[in-house]
């Protein structure tokens, strides 16, 4: 069978049609697919990751935004579903990991259930709290962007982008401002959450609720930093990833 290609939506840095398991990785708001260009050569070579693209940004740039998490989460479902002949991980940031556990139930309620969920920077679904940043104008929403990347300006260093990329920034804060959490079955799949001590969109109580969304095991892996702390311990993040794949890696 011919191994599929880069799609819109997916990207593949380092292919590796052989792989036993996909990774599948879901961007921050107002990220791209790029974020995760580095994570293969960290991860086991058995590990293929699929890093997602969103309309609008980057090469999609003349696509409209989404408007909402429902209209992403079937996006990235259309997507997947050709690629479950093997292991599917979905590992999420901010924005991921909300849209990472929407695609995980999507997913499960066809009969595709994930190998794992890796989720990080935010709450649990069900530990919802106001939140109004799109509203905004640019120099606000740039302060609060300023607020979340900490002392680490890694991730928005260059000002002329970030007010480049703001629209983006903007549409994606809206998904996750109205997104409205809708009770139903826990997963049944591993479920790993990484959180920043120093996050103020996350606190150690939000992130331990996410073992209410699963049925199987569940860890919490706390950092040092701030929203984006996964930018300091990228080598940590790839450690637990390829130990939570392992029996998958091992079915070769």
């Amino acid at each position: 069978m011919t191994e599929p290609q880069s799609t819109l939506w997916i990207r593949r840095f380092q292919p590796r049609p052989t792989a036993p398991v996909r990774l599948v990785c879901l961007p921050h708001a107002g990220g791209s697919a790029t974020f995760f260009a580095g994570l293969p050569a960290m991860l086991s070579p058995e590990v293929e990751v699929l890093a997602v693209q969103y309309p609008g940004r980057q090469d999609r740039r003349g696509e409209p935004f989404v408007e909402s998490l429902d209209q992403l989460t079937r996006g990235v479902v259309d997507e997947l579903l050709p690629l479950t002949d093997r292991p599917l991980a979905l590992f999420g940031h901010s924005l991921g990991a909300m849209l990472a556990f929407e695609v995980a139930r999507s997913l499960m309620a066809v009969g595709h259930a994930p190998a794992a969920l890796f989720v990080s920077g935010r709450r649990a679904p069900s530990r919802q709290r106001p939140e109004y940043d799109h509203a905004l104008d640019d120099d606000g929403l740039l302060r609060e962007i300023r607020t979340l990347s900490g002392t680490d300006n890694r991730v928005f260093a260059d000002e002329e982008i970030l007010r480049m990329v703001l629209p983006a920034i903007r549409a994606d804060f809206r998904i996750v401002e109205n997104y409205r959490y809708a009770p139903g079955p826990p997963l049944d799949c591993p479920l790993t959450v990484f959180t920043g001590v120093d996050d103020p969109k996350v606190s150690a109580d939000e992130a331990e609720a996410w073992r209410g969304h699963t049925t199987d095991s569940f860890d919490l892996v706390t950092l040092t930093g701030g929203h984006f702390f996964l930018t300091a311990h990228q080598e940590r993040l790839a450690e637990v990833i390829t130990k939570g794949l392992t029996p998958f890696l091992a079915r070769r």
